[in-house]
């Protein structure tokens, strides 16, 4: 049996357009900065109104602040190099920040469906104009900053987060006018907790991907931009494999990815510029950034995990 570890550096996997989080320094400073402004005056004017949905919408642009801190923070942490007790840095960080990011908004939506309940029983009266006033200046803010991680969206689900609570945002800003409209028109002041609703619906449907990927990926399964059984045929078509054992793919952030695999080869050992060609080919083909390829030249012990050849 013959082990070997092949390890290529980053510079090409970058190329394919995910982006490092390092890139978003700036867009997360002027992000945070804008919408904690815009937290601030939504409260104010919220109050002023007596407008459930203007301060639903604060509270949630006040979570999506939170949740940009923590993005922002794991992006920094990831950026820290190995260590002998974390032997892929803080790289994982940015995975607990976007698995945050989905808690904060679904805690969210929980206080934003309760205050919007206990107004059915006893709407007050809204200041429609206000409210429409305030919502439209939301608009632009939280399309700005969503414009800011538009690039970084389809990589790095950290970067995603971001971008989608932002993106949100500015819908939900839009229907809080609709009903400020609508109660201007109507003087129904019910519109305004069944426009609160309707926040909480948007916020749930633009979280759920965010939470599914950002679970699976602390569980350490497969990320969905990487195809494991393309992968496994390639690695089966190679000269000389007999066989796979122990083919492990899981995230060490939320834009590297790391691959452990035993190709049964009792034909003898391939060479180095064989290991340094299939590890290119994981990371050109497949986006695999860490490749660690063990050679078995008799059978080898299957995979526990597994229960079986992989």
């Amino acid at each position: 049996m013959s082990g070997n570890h092949v390890h290529h550096s980053h510079d090409h996997a970058h190329g394919h357009g995910h982006g490092s989080a390092t890139d978003f320094g700036r867009a997360f400073a002027i992000g945070v900065a804008l919408n904690l402004a815009f937290v601030g005056v939504e409260l104010v004017f919220g109050l002023f109104a007596d407008s459930v949905a203007l301060l639903a919408d604060a509270g949630h642009n006040l979570s999506d602040v939170l949740g940009l801190v923590v993005a922002w923070g794991g992006a920094a942490l990831a950026r820290r190099p190995a260590s002998p007790r974390f032997t892929y840095g803080l790289r994982k960080t940015t995975i607990l920040a976007a698995l945050a990011n989905a808690l904060f908004l679904l805690f969210a939506c929980g206080g934003i469906a309760w205050e919007a309940a206990r107004r059915f029983a006893d709407p007050p009266s809204v200041a429609g104009a206000t409210v429409m006033a305030v919502a439209a200046c939301g608009i632009a803010v939280n399309a700005a900053t969503a414009w800011l991680f538009a690039r970084g969206r389809k990589g790095d689900i950290n970067i995603r987060g971001a971008y989608l609570h932002m993106l949100s945002d500015a819908a939900v800003s839009a229907a809080v006018v609709v009903g400020g409209a609508l109660v201007l028109l109507t003087s129904s002041v019910w519109i305004d907790p069944v426009m609160s609703l309707l926040v909480v619906a948007v916020i749930l449907w633009s979280t759920w991907g965010l939470l599914r990927d950002s679970v699976g990926m602390a569980l350490d399964a497969v990320p969905p931009n990487v195809d494991a059984a393309a992968i496994g045929s390639m690695l089966r078509t190679l000269d000389g494999v007999e066989r796979l054992h122990d083919l492990h793919i899981w995230p060490i952030s939320t834009t590297e990815v790391a691959l452990t695999v035993r190709l049964v080869m009792p034909g003898g050992h391939p060479g180095d510029g064989f290991l340094r060609s299939v590890a290119h080919r994981l990371q050109h083909d497949f986006r695999v950034d860490h490749a660690t390829i063990q050679i078995d030249l008799g059978e080898g012990d299957r995979c526990r995990l597994h229960g079986a050849s992989a």
